[in-house]
């Protein structure tokens, strides 16, 4: 790699996958360098202390030159996947302590009579209650006995709680007093940390309220010792730089605020992903776009409409596909952050393809991981994986990825997928994996219909860009499945999600709900808008931002009288008036129409919430840098020629490989392949490709 070396500065986006770690340091001024390392799981902060040094080695660079850290992570997610958490207690009122069992009562899979709801988070000898009550209006009608909370202080104590959740009915009312009894917690069990639901989500929906809290509990002791351990790395080679970690909004915050609301970073990589995405649409003029990212464990799909992400009001994890919004809802557990509408299935590199007690091919979503890896690496692992699937069909080098720091053994991958794979479904090699191929697209199609369709949008109308490890070998067949024509394939897709922490604001959010929902006046609204307004400015200016640098967005969660559920609409900016609310009425209306098919013309919409978001502009380099394409020193433009297999009525084809230098000035036609140290892209005949000003790979599929 290059030397980097000199007085600059730099700032290095960290982003850890389940088989992969990416880094990317960029130089102010606009140079670029990259590593990709595996994972070390459990301990995922071994692969980013090692494989930083490692970078800053090859680059040249010294460690007190790294001005920020900035950190996306799958850590918190993986407690709940692999329910790691910790011992959590819950304090609730009187009569409450079985919301988390009763939740919303939805069933993500009608017809399937095996299912079963996921075991809450908090057993039911650990959730305890108090006779203490706020009614709706904010006011104690039942107050709090102290002997009572020493006793329930006593029962945790007793069970060896590690974290402790709080949630009272209507706290959202009166947070103040909720606050009060956590601070009362924490000196009664120093040394566990007490989640409040009205430091967490001061926001009306008990169950949403209690279940977000919860899983804030839950995955608090293992985040704190993640980031702190992470920190102590990081200073110990002499890296002293600002930290800070992605939330699943989108946005930037400081590491130590991660700690105290690790919540807000369940979805911390995928968001990072869809953020670079953005900037990308940004650049080149296309704001409707469906960000596809594949990766080594799971493909995440998300839409991206007049430039912007989508936000969900809502979000699940850990019931096997993570969705904000559709019919699949019901089956993990529910988090009521903000958050970008990210709807995720189990289906990557390392997925492994299985047979089911009925004889039938699938595909995940268990997966091969890091350790010990698709049978290709060599790394003692011997199920059959999509990988191994991908090297027999010839898409994949038969001798090395990532740069060449992960060598291949094609003959592993050849044996696992026909011993494990092929000779129980009766089918040669070829056929079996082609099969898995297709298995993993119809798998990774839910995934955008949820964000498209579900949401009431053609996906016609849309550009695909395709981005992760895998996302650009699959990124022509997943368009193809929609009848999208057009297809993205940005420089470093395998690193795109780094990319994206290096492109994102610094953010905050804060949320009021209404006691009185229709009929609100102008001046209320504003009046509450312009408290939250004020505590993030607030909050931002110690931290040391200036106020001219703060951005303020506001929104209203609207839904028709008696429904349960809300669609978030933005609200202009300047001054609110009974004209302003009445256009952010017809807003609502409209975006009803679009995503449900019809208006409640016989009922009047409501607000539930105001929410404000503020943020601020990230600094150094610009997007344009950090995501053009500049071909490196040495980068091979010549190409070879391997055999690959394009299903039965193509057969096995001679497909040219080359680089994304080797590509010339005119488009080319499928099939080819493109290698590059992060990725390898997929152009299925029918499909041709060409180089765009920005260096990004645009596929067409001919008519």
């Amino acid at each position: 790699m290059a030397e980097l070396g000199g007085s600059a500065e730099y700032r290095l986006g960290v982003d850890i996958g389940g088989t992969f770690t990416d880094m990317v340091v960029v130089r102010d001024g606009g140079a670029v360098t990259t590593l990709k390392v595996l994972s070390s799981p459990p301990d995922f902060g071994r692969s980013v202390v090692s494989g930083l040094e490692q970078l800053l080695r090859l680059a040249g660079i010294a460690s007190g030159a790294v001005r920020s850290i900035l950190h996306g992570t799958t850590v918190a997610t993986n407690a709940i996947l692999e329910a790691r958490g910790a011992r959590t207690g819950l304090v609730t009122t009187t009569g409450f302590r079985d919301v988390l069992e009763l939740g919303r009562m939805r069933h993500p899979s009608l017809y399937d009579m095996t299912w079963r709801k996921p075991l809450p988070l908090v057993p039911r000898r650990l959730r305890l209650e108090l006779d203490f009550r706020i009614d709706a209006a904010g006011k104690v009608t039942a107050p709090l006995n102290d002997a009572e909370l020493a006793g329930v202080a006593g029962q945790l104590r007793e069970e060896q709680v590690e974290s402790v959740a709080v949630c009272f009915i209507n706290s959202y009312a009166n947070q103040d007093v909720e606050k009060t009894i956590a601070a009362s917690l924490r000196s009664l069990l120093p040394g566990v940390p007490v989640s409040a639901s009205a430091e967490i989500l001061p926001e009306i929906k008990e169950y949403e309220r209690t279940s977000t809290t919860v899983v804030n509990a839950y995955v608090h002791p293992l985040v704190d010792r993640y980031i702190v351990d992470l920190e102590k790395g990081l200073y110990s080679l002499g890296v002293r730089g600002s930290f800070q970690i992605m939330q699943s909004s989108g946005g930037l915050i400081d590491a130590g605020e991660a700690r105290a609301r690790p919540v807000q970073m369940i979805e911390s990589g995928p968001a990072a992903g869809v953020i670079a995405v953005r900037a990308l649409a940004t650049r080149i003029g296309r704001p409707n776009v469906v960000s596809f990212d594949m990766g080594g464990t799971t493909a995440k799909a998300s839409l991206i409409e007049n430039g912007e992400p989508f936000e969900a009001a809502e979000y699940e994890v850990g019931g096997g596909m993570n969705t904000g919004h559709g019919l699949t809802r019901g089956g993990g557990y529910t988090i009521r952050v903000p958050s970008i509408d990210i709807s995720e299935v189990g289906a990557g590199g390392g997925s492994i393809c299985w047979i089911d007690g009925g004889g039938s091919a699938r595909v995940g979503p268990q997966s091969a991981g890091a350790s010990p890896g698709p049978a290709c690496y060599a790394h003692g692992g011997t199920a059959p994986t999509l990988t191994d699937a991908n090297v027999v069909l010839g898409y994949l080098s038969p001798h090395q990825i990532a740069g060449g720091s992960q060598a291949i053994d094609s003959g592993l991958a050849h044996a696992a997928i026909a011993e494990h794979f092929a000779a129980p479904l009766g089918l040669e090699p070829l056929e079996a994996a082609y099969g898995a191929y297709r298995i993993a697209v119809a798998a990774m199609s839910k995934a955008v219909k949820a964000v498209t369709s579900q949401r009431g949008r053609d996906p016609r109308d849309f550009s695909l860009v395709g981005f992760g490890g895998a996302g650009p070998m699959y990124a022509a067949a997943m368009a193809a499945e929609f009848d999208i024509d057009t297809v993205v394939i940005p420089p470093r897709p395998g690193l795109f999600s780094a990319i994206g922490l290096l492109v994102a604001d610094v953010q905050h959010h804060a949320v009021a709900s209404l006691s009185r929902r229709s009929g609100v006046a102008a001046a209320d609204l504003a009046a509450r808008f312009a408290r939250l307004e004020t505590e993030l400015r607030g909050r931002f200016e110690r931290d040391g931002y200036a106020a001219a640098a703060i951005s303020i967005e506001r929104f209203a969660d609207m839904r028709y009288r008696g429904q349960s559920s809300e669609l978030r609409i933005p609200v202009a900016a300047g001054q609110l008036t009974e004209q302003t609310v009445a256009a952010l009425h017809e807003r609502f209306e409209d975006e009803h129409e679009r995503t449900f098919g019809h208006r409640g013309s016989q009922h009047a919409p409501e607000i539930l919430n105001v929410r404000v978001r503020a943020h601020v502009a990230a600094a150094g380099t610009g997007a344009s840098d950090i995501l053009g394409y500049r071909a490196t020193p040495g980068e091979d433009a010549a190409g070879s020629v391997r055999n690959a297999y394009f299903g039965p009525a193509v057969g096995l084809v001679a497909t040219p490989v080359t680089s994304r230098a080797g590509l010339a000035g005119k488009p080319a036609a499928g099939p080819m392949i493109i290698e590059e140290m992060d990725a390898t892209t997929l152009i299925p005949p029918g499909w041709t490709v060409a180089l765009d000003p920005f260096g990004d790979l645009v596929m067409e599929r001919a008519r």
